[in-house]
Formats: C-alpha cells, structure tokens, sequence
C-alpha cells in the first residue's frame, strides 16, 4: 500500500514530498502483499516463503490554522491489493480518527475537518488498515503512522515577568549591564524563523542599550548623575522572525533606578554666622545649631561636626544628631558677660563614609566660621562653693555657731545679698542663719545617737531683685560626744548545773553603747569593789569587749537556792569614761555529764525553753490523761483478781487496810487477834482452789486436838512445816508470816487485845463524867460491859 500526499504547497515542502515519494518508492512501491504458497516440485523439497508487506511508510503534514470552507487534504493510502474495483477497504484508527481526521474508505484520501493548533498539539498517532470489503479479513496487517501539524508564524513573543523594576549606581562606567530581559514564542523554534527573536529599545535612548541578540541590558553613557536625574523608563521591544517585516512583536517596560553614592561633598550655605547667647545659659544646654547640606542620600550624607580653631574651644562642644544631621551647639562652662563679651569658633562638617573612587571630586568637608556674642542679664547671686559641709558636737547649747556660707552677685552691679533656709513645711528647725552674713547657728540641742547628720538648703537672693534665687546645699555632721554609758548587749539567761566545778566557765557577756566608736570600745568588765566578795561566781575580762563568767566553788544545789544574782561593772574607753551597773541572774539546773541542761526550777525552767501558753495546756492535759488511764487500768485488775483468802475469818493472810484514827478499845471487828491466842478457834483448814493439792494434809479433828494441847509457839512451827510440806503453795507469790512474842509473863499482859475473852471486874462508868471529849469512849466501854452481862 502506497502513502501519497498531496499537501505540498510551498516549494521546500514540494520538495520535501518529492524526495518523501522517491524513497517510498525506491523502497515499498514494488512490495505486493501476497499468500504463502507451498509447491511440490518432484526431486525438490518444500519451500516456504515468507509474506512480504505492502505497505508504503510516510509521515503526513497538515497546516495549523486552517480556515477554509472545506476540509484539508491530508494525504492517501494505497495498498498493492488494490485493483481499483471497490474490494479493498480502508479504516483508519487512532488520535483524531473520525473526529478530526476522516477517510474515504474505497480510495484511502484523508482529511482534517478541523483546525488545529501546534501549540496546544504538535502530531498525531494513527493506524491504517485494509481488509477484504466481502469477507472483512485483513489483507495486510496493521501500521502505524504520525501526522505532524506544521508550524505558521501565529504567536508574538512575549515577556513573562515584565515589567521590571532595577537599580545601578550613579556615575557608572558605559556599558555597566544593568538587566538581562528574555522573551519567550510558542511558535516552533525548529521550523523557520517563526520562534526567532530580536531586540531593540523603543524608549530609553541615548541612557541606555539593548543587545539585539540576549536581550542584556547596558548604560549608553558615561557618569550618570542621580542628583541630576534619578528614574529613567525604558521599554523593550522584541519581534520574531529574526525582525523582518512581517514579523509579531511585543514589548515591555524596564524602570530603572540610580542610586547613590557618595560624589557630594557637604558644603555650608555660610562661610559665616553670628550666635546670641544669655550669659544665664545652664551648662550642658544647647544653646544653638549648624548644618552643611550634602546633595547625597542615606549614609553618602552621614557627617560629624567639630571645632578645629577658635577663642572658645574650651567654652562651647559640639555634637552630631544623626537624624537630622546638624550641629549641635553646647555650653561647657558658665558664661560671664562682665570678663568676655564674645567668641569666635571654627567649625568643620566632613562626611564619615568616604568612597575613594570618586576622592577626586573631593575634599569631602567644609569649613565656617562661627561669632558668639555672649548677651549680659542680671545674675542670681553666685555661692562660693557648689556645696558646703559643717560640723558641730552634740549636746551644744542653743546658738552655736555651726559656720557660714558666702554669696555675692555676680553682676557689675554686685547688690547687696541676703540668705535664709529653705526649710519644708513639716521639717523640725534646728538651725537658723543670719540674713546678713550667712551664719548658721543651731536652735536646739543635738543628739547624734537620734540624727548623725543633717541636709538643709540655703538660699541667695539680692536685696534688690528677691526674684533671682540661687540655692546651695549645706551638710551638718554632728560630732560625737561621750554621753553614753555602756550596757549589755542583751538580755542574758546564765545556768550553772549543779554539779560544776571551781573556775568553770557558765558564760560569756558582750556589751554595746550608743556612743560613736571612738567613745565606745574598748569596754572594760569588772565587779563592784564596794561589795563583798561574791563566794560563788567571779567575773574576767577577756580583753576583746566580751567577759567569762566563772564559778568560785564546787556543786550547786537547787532546794538550798535556785537562783543567784551577779553584780557587774562595765566601762567604756571614752574620755571622760562612763560606767553603769548591771545585774546578772544565774540560774541554778539540774545537767547531764555533758553539761546539758536537765532540768531547772519549774518556773524558771518552762519561761527558759520559751514555751507558749497554749503548749504548757497541752503538756498539762496530756499528762493527766496519762494518769487518767493508769488509775483506770489499776482499778479494772483490782476489780477482776479473785482473792486467795476464802473466809474472813482465815487469819494466816487476812490484812485489812484502813485510814480512821482509831475507835479505841471498840475498834476490834477489823482483825481478831484472839485466833493466834487461841488455836482453836481457826477455822478449818481451807486450800486452794485453783491447784489440787497431791498429798494427804492431816485430819481436821487431829489438827484441832493437837493445837488444843500446845502454845502459840508450837501452832505456828506445826503451821510452818505444813507450808514447807505444801506441793501446792507457789513459792514465790505466797508470804506467810507468823510471830511469836514469847511465853506470856507472869504479871500478865497490858494489852487490851485479850479484853473481849478475858473477864475484868473494872468500872468504866466514871468516863460519862469527863465531858463531851470522852463521850465516844464511854460509849465504847459501856457497849463492853452490856455484852459481859448479856
């Protein structure tokens, strides 16, 4: 199949067709698409052969923009197949197909229905086929081919980041690059000259150039001034076709800017000027300004003034203020109309940022001449001295004079002055001064312990201008005075334990005064010598302001005294010296071996530790709570033990406990002795219950046969022995005890113990007569008797 096109009108693409349609069929028109075909040959093996294609490769061309009424032609297809009778059909598949590009299926022409833009696409992909129209069967295989959009002159250059803004600095050389602009053609840069661009420079002209070429951007002349000319607008053209007529142009605008630099020297606009300054002028002030102009900007402007020559170099400064770049003029020192009238000053503005390139334009600085004509006013009076220090004992008598201040008017006219204190209506006056001279004396007594100095303020004026005040502080510094007598420097509590020793040392005292130091330390202690020598305590100087208390002898006792008082000296080193007296308490504790404090008086004791009120409750109801308990806990086991002694009448281990002062002779149900006296009239024999006791104790009846028969002294062996043979009886918590007082006298006995079982013949009516005193025991022997007889 053959691909023919016919699209061909310029005459390169005739030729371009021409050479296209050569080579195809050089190479493809003789190629025919044909069936493989086997033969049988006799004496010759079989042969295969391969198919070969007929197909014609080209590439098509189409026109961008095409805008006639018909379709474009873009070419044919052709296959060797084809006789020219209808049989062959051709299809077309691909970018385009049947939208853009439509083919006639009998000849195989296509054409673009549409117009088509290289710059949105620059070709197109498509297959071709042809097939058997009866049997729909290919008849070659499938190919491949690209329709290219040819490029036309349709796009003017453009400028994608104008307009532009730059700067290059004033007084540059010619042909100092300044910008580098760039247009940019969508048209094929490959295809003709339609991407192909020129510059050139519409507006600008004789400032700046353009190459034609890259589009760089230069200065056309030499030392461009900024002073003269700052902006400068320039607009760029660029056209494609290499600037041939015909060809699409577009344009931008380049703003340039000149910047400064330093080709300016300051100048002033004066080579002479005339200041008027008060001779009242303060100094420090300004007292006036100066400037020099510099056609430069920014810090090509910056300049620094000074005073090169002059009468009043010493007199006047000055300084720069950077923002508005002038002189600023200050007094140094006070002016006086009446020694110098006027004063001459050189001055010099220079730039600071010098740029060597340009030293040629130079000097960078400028010169002129300054008068100052120093104006006279009437002056307050002037002091002698900017301030004044006195001095002054304490204790002086009222007016004494503390020293004198001195003022005099400056002026020629040197009127008469007058001062008085300039005293705040709240402030106590101490001093006063004298109108006249000056004099300051005090008007009360000072005392340097309660205020050591003194600040006031003196005022000047002239007796005939009271308005002009001048003012001049006065420090009084009051002297010290020995007037104070030492002390001690605190209150002390001093413990001594009892168990100290000779010379040991309780306690070191310091002592303070008032006084300045030099009437104060150094202090000297010391005991009274008027006093006797105190046995217990001594007193030592340890020479450096402090002293040691000391004991005298050995071991304290707090029940024989608790407390002991010391009485001390103290000195001071002035002159005259001072001494006072004090009084030390000691205080006598209870200490560990290691001297701390155990315990001390209870009152002294409790105030020594520092307790609060508050803690000594707590103290106080915790520890009765405590014995609360203790009494509690003792009354419940009390309570709850079970008593050994099982009958009352059991006289081994029966003790009553009670507290009356006695019933006398009637007083004999508590204990009854007669049991010892009496054997028998022991109850049986009682054991214990808690333990079973594990031998055979003797029979009741023996016992009591056997006790009938023998004394108390024999009762209380035989009861001795039965505990020594009881297995039951604890040896460690039963105690019995048994006492024997020997074989009964013969004069018989003086005790009344025996009274309720012995007969007595005594009367004791005679004791109702005594009186009331012996009522009680009356009554006592006459219950005795009523039993006897009853």
């Amino acid at each position: 199949m053959k691909i023919a096109s016919t699209s061909c009108i310029c005459p390169v693409l005739v030729c371009l067709c021409f050479v296209q349609r050569c080579y195809g069929t050089a190479h493809h028109s003789s190629i025919k698409v044909t069936r493989n075909q086997t033969k049988h040959i006799e004496g010759e093996t079989e042969v295969h052969h391969r198919p070969k294609r007929g197909w014609v490769w080209n590439q098509f061309f189409v026109l961008e923009e095409h805008m006639g009424p018909d379709p474009q032609y873009v070419g044919k297809l052709h296959s060797n197949s084809d006789k020219g009778d209808g049989s062959v059909k051709y299809i077309l598949t691909g970018e385009g197909a049947g939208t853009i590009f439509i083919i006639d299926d009998t000849t195989g022409d296509i054409h673009s229905t549409k117009s088509l833009d290289r710059e949105q696409k620059t070709h197109y992909v498509l297959h071709a086929q042809a097939i058997d129209r009866r049997t729909n069967k290919p008849l070659e295989p499938e190919s491949e081919f690209i329709i290219k959009v040819q490029d036309i002159n349709d796009n003017a250059p453009k400028f994608t980041d104008g307009p532009y803004i730059v700067t290059v600095p004033e007084m540059s050389d010619m042909g100092t690059s300044v910008l580098q602009v760039t247009a940019t053609d969508a048209d094929d840069p490959t295809y003709g000259n339609s991407a192909r661009v020129v510059y050139s420079i519409l507006q600008g002209q004789p400032y700046f150039s353009v190459d034609p070429k890259t589009g760089v951007i230069r200065t056309a002349l030499h030392n461009m001034d900024r002073e003269a000319r700052e902006h400068y607008s320039v607009v760029i053209q660029a056209k494609d076709m290499a600037g041939q007529v015909g060809g699409l142009s577009g344009s931008t605008t380049v703003n340039i800017t000149l910047t400064d630099v330093n080709d300016n020297p300051p100048r002033f606009p004066q080579k002479h000027y005339q200041l008027y300054v008060p001779e009242s002028a303060q100094v420090g002030s300004a007292v006036g300004k100066i400037k020099a102009n510099d056609a430069d900007t920014g810090s090509n402007a910056d300049m620094t003034y000074s005073i090169i020559n002059g009468d009043g170099i010493g007199i006047f400064s000055i300084s720069t203020d950077k923002e508005t770049r002038e002189g600023i003029l200050s007094l140094k020192k006070p002016l006086n109309y009446e020694k110098k009238k006027s004063y001459t000053l050189n001055i010099e503005g220079a730039n600071t940022h010098l740029d060597f390139r340009f030293s040629h334009l130079g000097p960078f600085k400028d010169a002129t001449m300054l008068k100052i004509i120093v104006g006279d006013v009437d002056e307050p009076p002037l002091f002698s001295m900017p301030s004044y220090i006195m001095e002054v004992y304490e204790n002086a008598k009222v007016g004494t004079v503390v020293g004198a201040v001195l003022a005099q008017d400056p002026d020629s006219a040197n009127s008469l002055v007058r001062y008085f204190i300039d005293y705040n209506a709240e402030d106590d006056r101490f001093f006063n001064i004298d109108a006249n001279t000056g004099s300051i004396k005090t008007t009360k007594v000072l005392d340097r312990e309660e205020t050591p100095w003194y600040n006031i303020t003196v005022a000047a004026s002239e007796k005939d201008n009271p308005g002009l005040l001048s003012h001049v502080t006065v420090g009084i510094r009051v002297l010290d005075v020995n007037d104070n007598p030492p002390e001690l420097a605190r209150e002390y509590d001093i413990v001594v334990c009892e168990n100290s020793k000779p010379g040991q040392v309780i306690h070191t005292i310091s002592a303070t005064d008032k006084d300045d130091f030099a009437n104060g330390p150094r202090f000297n202690f010391f005991l009274d010598e008027h006093l006797s020598i105190n046995p217990n305590f001594t007193l030592k100087d340890n020479e450096d302001n402090t002293a040691s208390i000391l004991t005298r002898r050995r071991r304290f006792s707090r029940t024989i005294q608790d407390v002991y008082y010391l009485p001390i000296m103290i000195s001071d080193g002035g002159i005259p010296s001072l001494s006072s007296s004090s009084t030390l308490t000691i205080r006598v504790c209870a200490c560990e071996r290691d001297g701390r404090v155990r315990t001390c008086h209870p009152e002294a004791f409790l105030s020594s530790t520092g307790l609060s009120t508050g803690a000594l409750i707590a103290i106080l109801l915790c520890v009765v709570i405590l014995l609360a308990i203790v009494v509690l806990f003792i009354t419940l086991r009390r309570s709850k033990k079970e008593p050994l002694i099982i009958s009352e009448e059991d006289v081994r281990e029966n003790v009553v406990t009670y507290d009356d002062e006695g019933g006398g002779e009637e007083d004999t149900e508590a204990f009854d002795i007669t049991a010892l006296r009496n054997p028998s009239a022991a109850e049986e024999l009682k054991y214990r219950r808690d333990i079973r006791p594990e031998v055979q104790l003797t029979p009741r009846h023996q016992t009591l046969s056997t006790l009938e028969s023998i004394d108390v002294q024999e009762f209380i062996k035989q009861r001795l022995a039965e505990a020594d043979l009881d297995p039951s009886v604890p040896p460690y918590d039963s105690l019995q005890t048994y006492a024997y007082e020997g074989q009964r006298s013969e004069a018989g006995s003086i005790s009344s113990l025996d009274s309720a079982t012995t007969q007595s013949d005594q009367d004791y009516q005679y004791l109702g007569d005594w009186g009331p005193e012996f009522k009680k025991l009356a009554e006592l022997y006459g219950e005795i008797e009523s039993e006897r007889t009853t």
